[in-house]
């Protein structure tokens, strides 16, 4: 799914100006399965305004800038309900922890712990800020309930396998100190 389909998507929820759409990817209901930054979000508000999905106002000034606060319009709505209606790619998982652990054994040991215990900390974390809710719609309680079931799982995952990662990274450490 591109970004511009998932800020209607956000719009859907209520009118929201950039920056609080950029908040349900960084630690919003989006957080755990899809990421969007602000140089593709913005880009994306543009071209759907220009093809009369959004709309735009301008808030009341607060602060240093007028806010710009974009709606869903009922074109917005058809292009968002016909999108949905497509049956979904193929789900990915793009970790850069996942990489660095993959070739741990090319790193100081040290370095992998830090690294593992980075993301064990990080699912633990997510776990915390991501409470089963049941007030929500199904689709929505069911997203919800999957990232937090997907990061207790791993959180769990990670916390089972550390004692023996560390042992091992600190042995294979010993092993190039005794080679050297």
């Amino acid at each position: 799914m591109d970004v511009k389909t998932i800020c209607l998507g956000v719009l859907s929820l209520g009118d929201a100006t950039g920056y609080e759409i950029r908040k349900t990817f960084e630690d919003g209901p989006f957080s755990h399965f899809f990421d969007a930054s602000y140089g593709s979000i913005y880009p994306a508000l543009g071209k759907l305004l220009a093809d009369g999905l959004v709309s735009l106002a301008k808030a009341e000034p607060s602060g240093r800038s007028d806010k710009k606060v974009y709606s869903l319009t009922d074109a917005g709505h058809a292009a968002l309900r016909a999108a949905l209606s497509e049956p979904p790619g193929r789900d990915r998982i793009r970790s850069e922890y996942l990489v660095h652990l993959f070739f741990a054994h090319l790193i100081e040991p040290r370095d992998a712990c830090r690294i593992y215990d980075d993301y064990l900390a990080h699912f633990e974390r997510m776990a915390a800020v991501c409470p089963c809710r049941e007030d929500l719609p199904p689709g929505q309680r069911v997203v919800n309930g999957f990232g937090n079931r997907l990061y207790e799982s791993l959180a769990g995952f990670m916390r089972e396998q550390r004692d023996a990662f560390i042992q091992e990274m600190k042995q294979a450490g010993q092993d190039t100190e005794a080679a050297e």
